[in-house]
């Protein structure tokens, strides 16, 4: 009895059915490869869709197959192809054959424009050739030349120039079947051609306007349009193993001096060799032990975040509350956790080990120049011979010097023309000559603006002899050195050194020129489109120099109009000595420490007026009593008491010296300097020694030391300290 041999269906019999349909269609002269609805055989996805040979032997373009008028989708998306029955193609294949297209005037034309009373059917390819629209939403209708919808939008100004938001490439902004403009952003036109290939690599969830970000609006317009946005995943996504290095955690420490001696990328969880990574990019990390941090603390934010993320107000704010909630514990050296009040009562000897508790308190503009200070040599000094009648010119010749440092200790000698020693110089006067340097500055011609508020202004020769580079240098020895601060600075001159240019917005008043104050108050103040524009016709000029010139639509260009005139008159047009300035500031890190510590240092470089009171004027001043068993204890006590009421009476103005006065008698200078007075303010008595009588106080300026004499009433106390302070130069 012979075997019944079962025969498998196979893939060969689809190779046998394609052979045998691909035989006949050579035996009718058409090519075995072309699509049965247009007949063509090119393989452009973009344009056509996917070229496709199915089991039945059928080859298609995806386009062609969906956009075909008699074809509708009987099936489920699993059966046929895309849902439509094999019989139901075949059947549309046959009655498309009857049909010339009104392009080639070949048969099979399966696609018909959508207007009712249009008789007009094409092939698809064809169709795209002629301009027609095809929409591949809702009952997927087309369009013919006729008959196709098109864009209305305003007129725009021919003397403008655009691009297409996706290419870059100029663009004429007129709605044509080539260029289309976007529904939601003003002035946003796009080439087909590149709306059509961004659809097809973002897919329906990825689509939208490349300016706003608006999806649903812009999609509707562009589907209207004829732009088919397929209902799939982005291309990017679909990419294999394409966001693997997300899985990646950072384990490196990237601090400038790695303390661990296993390495950078030792890592020991839950003690100080563990890695913290930077909170806002998560690429920079660091051992806490190396960035002297918390084992509980997980906000660390690398340098390069850091600069940023103090640009904004908002995160500076969220970080100050941050900085002052209590009850945190620290680490040492040791890796063990204890409390900040804990650590206030270690000893001096494990206090040492505790150098990495950190504490985020805001520092005091004092202890942040002290730190700075620490920097200054005390066994190298630079000695200075200036004129008090021409202190600037002085101060560029001797600080231009190759021998001058600023890291070294300043020693300030006055001197007349002839470079003569002057009488009574003979002490150090650093408050002086700071004080005069900073005068100077302010009411030189490298600033601009009100007494309280000045900006960089533009002067050639300053440019060309680099003296902004020296102002700013200047700036940054006085801070640190000990003397005044400038005071001067307005807040947008303050916020392009703390925050950079780019984020600082100028306002009309720091603009000082009139008449360009008039220009931006003529157009800031049009109430009406016509007024503006005029306004714009006749500030042509000004604004084609400051790269603002453009045409307006509406009143709400006119504050953008607005911000540029002021940010290129304010920031642009002053650029190249702004960072000339900004340099110099660099000198001994302080303009390092005014982008760290930016709400400190504005209260120091900006105007801020201070009323001097008794009770702080007081505090400023130590008093250096007699020993305890000195019988002169009791009446320098007494002499103290006088000396309080007398600045009682000087806050109430009924004295004839002021705080001020009395500042200038103790120490030379009437500012109080922005790193507190070195030496620190200090009180004496003048005791009688049975041949001289002290009736009248003295000063050392060199040492800032006030000697009060011992006065027996508060009456002759006060006559002799107005008498004397007030009589002397």
């Amino acid at each position: 009895m012979g075997k019944t041999v079962r025969r498998k269906f196979s893939k060969s019999d689809a190779a046998v059915n394609f052979a045998t349909n691909a035989k006949q269609k050579l035996e009718q002269g058409q090519n075995p490869l072309a699509c049965a609805f247009c007949r063509r055989s090119d393989d452009c996805p973009e344009k056509y869709g996917e070229k496709k040979t199915y089991d039945n032997g059928i080859t298609l373009h995806y386009y062609c197959l969906i956009m075909s008028s008699g074809l509708y989708q009987r099936g489920q998306e699993n059966e046929g192809i895309y849902g439509f029955l094999a019989a139901d193609i075949k059947k549309e294949i046959k009655r498309a054959s009857r049909i010339r297209c009104r392009a080639c005037r070949r048969c099979g034309a399966s696609i018909g424009c959508a207007v009712a009373k249009c008789r007009r059917s094409y092939h698809f390819p064809c169709g795209v050739e002629k301009r027609c629209i095809f929409q591949f939403t809702g009952q997927f209708a087309s369009y013919c030349w006729d008959h196709r919808p098109v864009q209305k939008v305003p007129a725009v100004w021919s003397g403008s120039s655009y691009t297409c938001a996706i290419c870059l490439e100029s663009i004429d902004p007129v709605p044509s079947y080539e260029v289309l403009k976007s529904p939601c952003c003003k002035n946003t036109w796009f080439h087909r051609q590149c709306l059509q290939y961004q659809s097809l690599s973002a897919g329906m969830f990825f689509f939208k306007c490349t300016i706003c970000n608006n999806k649903d609006e812009f999609q509707k317009e562009m589907l209207r349009m004829g732009i088919h946005v397929p209902e799939k995943d982005a291309s990017w996504e679909l990419e294999e193993n394409a966001f693997q290095e997300l899985l990646h955690r950072y384990q490196r420490c990237d601090a400038k001096r790695c303390l661990c001696k296993k390495g950078r990328e030792y890592v020991e969880s839950d003690s100080k060799w563990d890695i913290v990574l930077c909170k806002y990019c998560g690429s920079s990390g660091t051992h806490l032990a190396c960035s002297l941090l918390a084992i509980c603390m997980e906000n660390w934010e690398c340098p390069d975040c850091r600069d940023i993320v103090y640009k904004s107000d908002k995160l500076r704010k969220r970080l100050s509350k941050a900085r002052k909630s209590p009850k945190r514990k620290f680490a040492d050296n040791q890796g063990k956790l204890h409390s900040p009040s804990k650590c206030r009562k270690l000893s001096s000897e494990t206090l040492k080990e505790c150098k990495n508790c950190q504490i985020f308190t805001s520092k005091s503009h004092t202890d942040i120049l002290k730190d700075l200070r620490s920097q200054i040599k005390l066994n190298v000094i630079s000695r200075i011979y200036v004129d008090r009648t021409n202190v600037w010119e002085g101060a560029l010749r001797e600080m231009r010097r190759k021998a001058f440092s600023p890291s070294s200790t300043i020693c300030i000698q006055f001197s007349d023309t002839a470079r003569k020693l002057q009488v009574g110089d003979l002490g150090n006067s650093c408050h002086e000559f700071f004080h005069l340097l900073m005068h100077h500055l302010a009411h030189s011609l490298l600033f601009e603006g009100s007494a309280t508020s000045k900006n960089i202004t533009l002067n050639s020769r300053a440019l060309r002899c680099d003296w902004y580079y020296e102002a700013g240098r200047m700036i940054a020895i006085s801070l640190v050195h000990g003397g005044p601060s400038p005071s001067f600075f307005s807040r947008t001159l303050f916020s392009c050194l703390a925050y950079g240019p780019e984020v600082t917005e100028p306002t009309v008043e720091d603009v000082t020129h009139v008449d360009v104050t008039q220009k931006i108050k003529k157009i800031k103040e049009s109430s009406t489109l016509e007024e503006l524009k005029l306004s714009v016709k006749e500030n042509a000029d000004y604004l084609s120099v400051a790269g603002c010139l453009r045409s307006v639509w509406s009143l709400d260009d006119k504050e953008m109009l607005v911000k540029d005139m002021l940010t290129f008159h304010v920031i642009s047009r002053v650029r190249s000595p702004f960072e000339r300035f900004r340099e110099g500031l660099k000198v001994l890190g302080v303009l390092e420490r005014i982008q760290k510590y930016p709400e400190v240092f504005a209260e120091l470089l900006c105007y801020k007026p201070i009323k001097l009171t008794a009770e702080t004027f007081g505090k400023l001043f130590s008093i250096e009593f007699s020993p305890d068993e000195s019988s002169r204890r009791i009446a320098e006590s007494k002499v103290i008491g006088f000396w309080r009421d007398y600045l009682a009476d000087v806050e109430d103005g009924t004295t004839k010296a002021a705080f001020e006065e009395i500042l200038t008698f103790t120490t030379g200078t009437i500012i109080n300097p922005a790193i507190s007075f070195l030496p620190d303010l200090s009180i004496k008595f003048l005791h009688s020694d049975g041949i001289i009588q002290y009736r009248f106080p003295t000063a050392q300026t060199c040492l800032n030391c006030l000697k009060l004499p011992m006065s027996k009433t508060y009456e002759e106390f006060k006559g002799c300290m107005d008498f004397a302070i007030c009589n002397t130069p």
